[in-house]
């Protein structure tokens, strides 16, 4: 009986479903997509006509494993956009990859997710990825977790083999300081507590994958934050006499309106909002959380992109340092070291940083601190080659994720902690070319002339 259709919208979580290859990952996945009938009609059976054209057994996982590579090799490449709906929410399931060599996929799908199923096998155990799928969870600061336990089924749904991994995942997972809000035993391949009990586990007397995953929170809107928006790009227009001088980004929370005052970081220069600009739309007297937003100033200012525009009003956690403390895994092929600068991307920033100290590392990596091999995770101290404006990730999480880049490729990845001691008002990259422009003006204000009225 299908449900009756309503005029209010469901609300949407991302969550990332993650594991070890071959843990029956993608099985799960499958699996859900096709208990909530949020398969395309027909397409189970077309599958499963398929496997027996070809002699082979079905599985749910081939639901999923849509490239070429994937059904060769058996294993999750890249990161898969899933829909699927529950009675109460719309979900976008992102299927990460579990192989050790596709982390860096797996970090990137992570990162758009506010919760995480982590799928283990019951035979295999904890295997080195499933401590490592840990880790950039933690990483990524994604706190509702569920770690669904597979196979169970070859194991004759015995609780005590349960309960043994429970136990020693559960250990590993607090030293992350990761707290699961459920362990799930399941049987992914025969639909068991996927989202209906189980009657061959009767001992288990808590919620299915699917009451769990319904019983997750998305977080509050960014929208109630404080105003923040790296500055992207400034656009200079020279067309019939246009003069202005927008500052464009998109915004990441809060929301700014005309008459503002707004605060730059790190160049601590202020301004007040003229006009709110639109690509290929007119100016609005309001701009609010992720969009896409260009502005002018009623005061002339010289700006570059990397800076951070703030609401001068609004006491922003953010500080202006050129040292950032850091929960960081490392994906080079080089290993990160002492002696090396790489670059640092950070909200629209670009900076030189270098690696100032190893506090720990995170997991089972033992040895000197000497530096991060590929894959190795640890608390950081990143020296900056100049300051700018750091939040934390746990203040504010679009502004609080970086990657650092080494010879041109992505090698690492993050969260800030904490900025370093704050920085005291000082010249910064951007004050020579703004004195140089204002020197220009002075003695050739005929190459300046005032902007249009009422533009």
């Amino acid at each position: 009986m299908r449900e009756e259709q309503t005029d209010t919208p469901l609300e949407r979580m991302n969550i990332v479903i993650t594991g070890h290859v071959d843990h029956g990952k993608s099985t799960l996945v499958g699996r859900l997509l096709a208990d909530t009938h949020s398969l395309p009609e027909g397409k189970l059976k077309a599958v499963q006509d398929l496997c027996k054209k070809k002699g082979r057994v079905f599985e749910y996982a081939f639901l999923l494993d849509a490239l070429d590579d994937e059904q060769k090799q058996g294993i999750t490449i890249d990161s898969a956009r899933i829909f699927f709906k529950s009675p109460c929410r719309e979900y976008i399931i992102i299927d990460a990859p579990g192989h050790i060599e596709f982390l860096r996929n797996m970090l990137s799908g992570a990162s758009r997710a506010v919760a995480a199923v982590l799928v283990i096998d019951a035979l295999e155990g904890v295997a080195e990825n499933s401590r490592r799928h840990g880790l950039l969870l933690s990483l990524l600061g994604i706190s509702q977790v569920l770690v669904a336990v597979n196979k169970l089924d070859a194991l004759g749904y015995d609780e005590q083999a349960f309960n043994t991994l429970k136990g020693e995942y559960g250990a590993y997972l607090e030293t992350l300081k990761v707290k699961p809000l459920a362990f799930v035993p399941i049987s992914a391949r025969e639909g068991k507590n996927i989202s209906s009990k189980a009657a061959e586990m009767p001992w288990y007397t808590g919620k299915t994958i699917l009451e769990v995953l319904d019983s997750f929170h998305n977080p509050p809107s960014n929208e109630r934050a404080f105003f923040a928006m790296p500055v992207q790009d400034v656009y200079r227009f020279s067309d019939d006499h246009d003069e202005r001088r927008i500052y464009a980004g998109t915004i990441v929370s809060g929301e700014v309106k005309v008459g503002d005052e707004v605060l730059f970081l790190p160049s601590r220069k202020s301004a007040h909002i003229k006009t709110i600009e639109g690509w290929n739309a007119p100016p609005k007297t309001r701009a609010k959380t992720n969009e896409a937003s260009g502005f002018t100033l009623e005061e002339e200012i010289y700006l570059k992109a990397g800076e951070l525009m703030l609401r001068q009003d609004e006491a922003a956690p953010v500080r202006v340092s050129a040292e950032i403390k850091a929960n960081l895994i490392w994906l080079g092929e080089k290993p990160l070291t002492f002696h090396k600068a790489y670059l640092l991307k950070l909200g629209s920033a670009k900076v030189e940083a270098r690696l100032k100290s190893i506090e720990r590392f995170l997991g089972d990596r033992e040895g000197d601190y000497s530096e991060l091999r590929r894959h190795d995770c640890g608390s950081v101290t990143l020296s900056l080659s100049h300051p700018i404006g750091v939040s934390s990730f746990y203040d504010n999480p679009s502004l609080g994720r970086f990657v650092m880049v080494d010879e041109y490729n992505a090698a690492g990845g993050g969260i800030v902690l904490e900025a370093g001691e704050a920085v005291e008002a000082r010249s910064i990259p951007g004050d020579f070319e703004e004195a140089l422009f204002a020197l220009l003006k002075r003695y050739f204000p005929h190459r300046f002339p005032p902007a249009p009225q009422g533009v």
